[in-house]
């Protein structure tokens, strides 16, 4: 399974990579939302997908960003996210991917996810470990906040700008950290957490495509994930995902920020 969604993933990801040194304004387009873009390569990328895996796994759901889903009450089900990171494919960053994530019963328990610009090629099962390119990742160790790095991402929330948004807890968490970076893919953000790039990453109105790899490759590097609350509500009341060794930490940011608004 997880060396055909390798090959899969690393498929996919050369088809888009080729587009992208080709876009033109003509294949952009937006969801109702001039922040919230997709291209037509998203499109075809996540098709080309969906066919190879429904051939191969008929009896698998299928839940896909741009698709939909299929069956996703089975047993096992398919979770994609054809370029994570659609604006920085747009403008030609290398910060996407392709994320290709199998959920059991609603539990991510594989995941593949190719960065092509870099050629980083991140994979994970349940109980065997998290990869890259062969080699084994581990989350970092630090537990001071004050020599972490952290990510998070703020979301086009499509129709309009809400008043609990990411910036307050940004702004709250900020000043007792070493830094915070911006990738603009939650997959590539799970996959620096488990690599040991960055310590953590949180990020509010994430759906389930977009960490639906990420999970299980942080997860397996020795990553802690819950939603804001330390709970298994993720991404729906937001998403935490973190070394572990801070975990507790962050999720006092947050349950701090709520009582100070009560």
């Amino acid at each position: 399974m997880i060396e055909f969604l390798k090959q899969l993933a690393r498929q996919a990801g050369a088809m888009a990579y080729a587009d992208q040194l080709r876009l033109t304004n003509a294949n952009i387009h937006s969801k109702g939302n001039i922040r919230d873009l997709v291209t037509d390569t998203d499109r075809r990328i996540e098709d080309f997908i969906s066919s190879e895996l429904k051939n191969h796994f008929p009896d698998y759901g299928f839940y896909g960003e741009e698709t939909g889903k299929s069956h996703s009450d089975r047993e096992y089900c398919f979770v994609i996210d054809p370029i994570d990171g659609t604006a920085s494919f747009v403008h030609g960053q290398r910060d996407w991917c392709v994320s290709i994530g199998l959920t059991r019963n609603g539990r991510s328990v594989a995941g593949v996810i190719y960065q092509p610009v870099t050629d980083d090629l991140f994979y994970a099962e349940q109980g065997k470990g998290s990869f890259v390119n062969g080699m084994r990742m581990e989350a970092t160790k630090r537990d001071n906040l004050a020599e972490c790095i952290l990510a998070t991402g703020f979301a086009c929330l499509r129709a309009q700008w809400k008043e609990e948004n990411n910036l307050k807890f940004f702004s709250r968490i900020a000043p007792e950290l070493s830094g915070i970076r911006r990738y603009g893919s939650a997959a590539l953000d799970c996959c620096h957490t488990a690599r040991g790039q960055i310590d953590g990453y949180w990020e509010l109105f994430l759906q389930p495509y977009d960490i639906g790899a990420g999970e299980i490759i942080a997860r397996e590097a020795g990553a802690v994930i819950t939603d804001f609350y330390g709970g298994a509500e993720y991404p729906a009341k937001g998403f935490l995902c973190t070394n572990g060794k801070i975990h507790e930490k962050m999720l006092s940011f947050f349950h701090d920020y709520r009582n100070l608004q009560r």
